[in-house]
């Protein structure tokens, strides 16, 4: 028998009614009348030039060749562009940004390092740095004091002279929090004077109103992940970047795995999204921020129940519940019998599950009328007497 990992990740709880978390995942995507509100996903695009890209790669038979392997030199161009990161800067397109975190992760960390995080945050970081690092030390944030996000003070106060990677998830998944400009040059200079290096996740950067790149103030200290899973609606074609100086790509070739390239069909649509840019997004931007109205209305009915950061910089929002009373699990499965997919505060914190959940908001705005009406509905039914 093969023993588990040391790093293995705990095993998922499926949801009420299902043997496995993948059984769940399957019935909630083959459910054609299920509201997605649960994975931060974009479903507001509408039929346009990156559909009709890749159908154009399709029908060519384009897919039937390998792709270069650290992405089509088009699009490498593309994304720099788009960050303003072209002079001394250099780009790997990988399967999405769940691999280039798992690479940079894994190139950085020794075993003698740690690696400084956040709760709440993205809980597939934390499981990564395990495996490669000696502690990971996710710092709690669910405080209005330090306005729900991991602030340069917080880093200072626990980094020590084995730190050698820092998380900044900006905007911040699942709260929404994000981060002012004097702030991401303070996280600069901690990474400069100390000789560390920041792991600063951008992918849900185009759904805020004012970001601010920390690779221009670090250069030699920062890996940008990049992502079009979310501002781009293409969360299951599985494509992002790591951007990075030469000297640090250079030592993420040596740990690369996916030799042969990303999906040819995904890059023909990436390309394809970044060149009609100027031409969706301020729609998009604009209708999640109506979204995001709509559901601050109806947590505001709700005695008890607060969002604890709004606006949201990103295209989700946590629902704190703490005081009606209300486990969010169980919410979640009132919700999802109703065909409202949405998710438990565990899923992205270790610390504070049992107070929130969080609700991703970029889709069509009657499906946010609904989450809105049932909501209120659920508080009323689930509410202890």
């Amino acid at each position: 028998m093969i023993s588990p990992k040391k790093y293995a990740k705990a095993a998922k709880i499926p949801p009420k009614g299902f043997k496995t978390s993948n059984d769940f995942f399957n019935y909630v995507f083959k459910d054609k009348e299920m509201i997605w509100m649960g994975q931060n996903t974009n479903h507001l695009h509408q039929d346009n030039k990156i559909n009709d890209a890749m159908i154009d790669c399709v029908e060519s038979r384009e897919y039937c060749k390998y792709p270069p392997p650290e992405g089509f030199p088009e699009l490498k161009d593309l994304v720099l562009n788009d960050l303003g990161l072209q002079d001394d800067f250099e780009i790997l397109i990988t399967a999405g940004g769940t691999e280039s975190l798992y690479l940079c992760i894994n190139n950085i960390l020794e075993p003698e390092n740690n690696m400084i995080t956040c709760d709440p945050g993205y809980l597939i970081i934390d499981n990564f740095a395990s495996r490669f690092a000696d502690q990971v030390i996710s710092v709690p944030i669910y405080h209005k004091e330090c306005n729900y996000k991991l602030t340069p003070q917080l880093v200072k106060e626990n980094m020590d002279e084995n730190t050698k990677l820092i998380s900044l998830i900006d905007p911040l998944n699942p709260l929404g929090s994000s981060y002012t400009k004097d702030e991401i040059k303070e996280f600069a200079k901690i990474a400069q004077e100390n000789d560390i290096y920041l792991l600063h996740d951008i992918t849900y950067r185009d759904f805020s109103r004012e970001h601010h790149l920390v690779a221009k103030y670090a250069p030699e200290h920062t890996i940008t992940i990049y992502s079009f899973s979310k501002i781009f609606g293409m969360a299951g074609l599985r494509i992002g970047g790591i951007i990075a100086t030469p000297d640090v790509l250079n030592s993420v070739r040596s740990i690369l795995i996916n030799d042969l390239g990303t999906n040819v069909i995904s890059q023909a649509g990436a390309i394809a999204a970044l060149k009609s840019k100027q031409e969706w997004i301020d729609d998009i931007k604009n209708q999640t921020r109506k979204n995001q109205d709509i559901i601050k209305k109806a947590v505001d009915q709700v005695e008890g129940a607060f969002l604890p950061v709004y606006p949201s910089d990103g295209n989700m929002i946590a629902i704190d519940l703490k005081e009606t009373g209300i486990d969010p699990q169980v919410m979640a499965d009132y919700l999802i019998d109703k065909k409202i997919f949405i998710r438990q505060g565990a899923y992205t914190s270790k610390l504070f599950g049992d107070r929130y959940i969080r609700i991703s908001f970029s889709v069509p705005e009657y499906q946010v009328k609904i989450f809105a009406e049932k909501f209120i509905e659920a508080c009323d039914k689930l509410r202890p007497l």
